[in-house]
C-alpha cells in the first residue's frame, strides 16, 4: 500500500522476487530441498540481475519509479510496503524457519506488538510465560492491556497448567522456549495439540534457539518471532525483528497490519541481518561448543549454587529440549551462592564477558538480569532472581573465557 493510496485487499501468489501491490511474496524456494547452512547463503539472495553482485545489494530507496499511472516496475511503489533488500531477507527468513511467509521488523517488540494487534482485538486473552522477557511483558501489561488485551501468566514447560488456564477468549498461546533468562523449556508439539483445541494461535519466540537448532512451524507452531539483533544478526550492529508463519494467510494480515503501522526494516538493517545469516551455522556451533564447556566449569565451582542450562540432564526439561533441539545453545544461566551481592561482583569483575544487555553475538557478553533486563518485571510474578548471572556465550578461544570468568568468581 503506497503512502497515497487507500487500497484494501488481500495478496494472492506472484512470480519469485516479484511482488504483488501489497507487497506479498509466493514461498516457492529453489534451495528448499538442500541443507541449512546452503539455505542460508542462497535462499532469497540470487545473484544480481543486472550486475551479477553475489551480496544482494542495498536499495536505499523511498520510492520507484513507475511505469504510467499503476505501472509498477516488478510489484515495487514505496518502501513501506517493500523494498528488495527487505524482499530478499524476508524471503530467507521463510527458507531457514520452513514457513509460507517471511516478514522483517524495525526491532523484535514491534514484531511482536504488530504481530498480537493482528491475531488479537480488545477483550482477548493471551497466555503469556511466567517467566517471559522483560519487554515482552512490558509491552503486553503496559500497553496492550490500555487496548483492552487480558493476559496470564502461565509455567509454559507444564502442558497441564497451559490447559487449565486456557479461557473461551484466548486467541494466543505465546511461547519462549529456551525462556529468558531462567532457559526453561516449553513442549512445543503438546502446545500446538492444546492451541488446535482452543482455536487459538501458538506463537513461538525462537530468538534463543534460532532456526538453525530449532524449527517450531514444523511442530506445529502458527507463527515465530525473532529478535534479529540477536543470534540471526549475531554482531551486535543491528536491531530489527522477524516473523515467520505456517499459512500464507496468516503472513498476509500480518503483513497488511506492518504496512498500516510502519514497523518495517530499513534496507541497511536488512542487509546487515542477512550477512549475519550467511554465518549463522557455523557460529551457532562454536557458540554451543563453548556454552557446553563453560557449564561444565560451572557446575562444579563452589562459589556457583545451580546452573540453569537445558543441556543439562539434570535440567527439568532436557528430555523435551533433546526431542526438539539439535544442540542446546549459547545462552547458560547461574545463581551465585552469595547472593545478589556476589551476582553483581561477578558482573563488575568479568573483562572478557562484555557488561551489557543483549545476546547472541560473536562477543561474550554478562548480566545481571535483575537490574538490567528485566528489571520491568521487578514487583511481578515474572521477577527473577536477586542472585541470577545470565552469559550470552561467544565464539572466543574457550581458554579465554574460562580464565575470564575463574577470576571473576575467585
Amino acid at each position: 500500500m503506497s503512502e497515497e493510496s487507500g487500497r484494501e485487499g488481500r495478496c494472492s501468489a506472484v512470480p519469485r522476487n516479484s511482488l504483488s501491490q501489497y507487497g506479498c511474496l509466493m514461498s516457492y524456494d529453489a534451495y528448499s530441498d538442500t541443507g541449512f547452512n546452503t539455505r542460508a547463503i542462497h535462499s532469497g539472495q540470487e545473484p544480481d540481475a543486472l550486475t551479477g553482485a553475489v551480496a544482494v545489494p542495498i536499495y536505499q530507496t523511498s520510492t520507484y519509479k513507475q511505469d504510467g499511472v499503476g505501472g509498477l516496475r516488478s510489484g515495487y511503489e514505496y518502501s513501506r510496503s517493500a523494498n528488495p533488500t527487505r524482499t530478499a531477507l524476508e524471503e530467507s527468513l521463510a527458507a531457514l524457519e520452513g514457513g509460507a511467509r517471511g516478514l522483517a521488523f524495525a526491532s523484535g517488540l514491534a514484531a511482536e506488538d504488530t504481530v498480537l494487534r493482528t491475531l488479537c482485538k480488545p477483550g482477548d486473552h493471551v497466555l503469556l510465560p511466567d517467566d517471559a522477557y522483560g519487554g515482552t511483558f512490558r509491552l503486553i501489561a503496559r500497553v496492550l492491556t490500555r487496548w483492552g488485551l487480558e493476559y496470564t501468566p502461565v509455567a509454559m514447560h507444564s502442558a497441564a497448567a497451559v490447559a487449565e488456564a486456557i479461557r473461551p477468549n484466548t486467541t494466543v498461546i505465546w511461547v519462549e522456549t529456551p525462556t529468558n533468562p531462567l532457559l526453561n523449556i516449553a513442549d512445543i508439539a503438546a502446545l500446538a495439540e492444546l492451541a488446535d483445541q482452543s482455536r487459538a494461535k501458538l506463537v513461538v519466540d525462537n530468538t534463543f534457539a534460532s532456526p538453525y537448532l530449532q524449527q517450531p512451524i514444523s511442530l506445529g507452531a502458527d507463527v515465530v518471532l525473532h529478535s534479529t539483533t540477536k543470534y540471526l544478526g549475531g554482531h551486535s550492529d543491528v536491531v530489527g525483528g522477524a516473523v515467520v508463519t505456517a499459512e500464507a494467510g496468516i503472513g498476509d494480515e500480518i503483513a497488511f497490519h506492518q504496512n498500516a503501522m510502519g514497523a518495517i526494516s530499513g534496507p541497511f538493517d536488512a542487509w546487515l541481518v542477512l550477512r549475519g545469516i550467511k554465518t549463522l551455522g557455523v557460529r551457532m556451533d562454536r557458540h554451543c561448543q563453548n556454552a557446553a564447556a563453560i557449564v561444565d566449569f560451572l557446575t562444579s565451582h563452589p562459589a556457583v549454587g545451580s546452573v540453569l542450562y537445558p543441556g543439562l540432564p539434570e535440567h527439568p526439561n532436557h528430555e523435551v529440549a533433546a526431542r526438539q533441539m539439535s544442540q542446546f545453545g549459547g545462552m547458560v544461566s547461574f545463581r551465585l551462592r552469595g547472593g545478589e551481592d556476589a551476582a553483581l561482583k561477578v558482573c563488575e569483575l568479568a573483562r572478557i564477558f562484555t557488561l551489557g544487555e543483549s545476546l547472541g553475538g560473536v562477543e561474550s557478553l554478562i548480566e545481571h538480569p535483575g537490574r538490567m533486563t528485566h528489571m520491568s518485571v521487578a514487583g511481578s510474578p515474572l521477577e527473577v532472581p536477586a542472585d541470577l548471572v545470565r552469559l550470552s556465550v561467544g565464539i572466543e578461544n574457550i581458554e579465554d573465557l574460562l580464565a575470564d570468568l575463574t577470576a571473576a568468581l575467585a
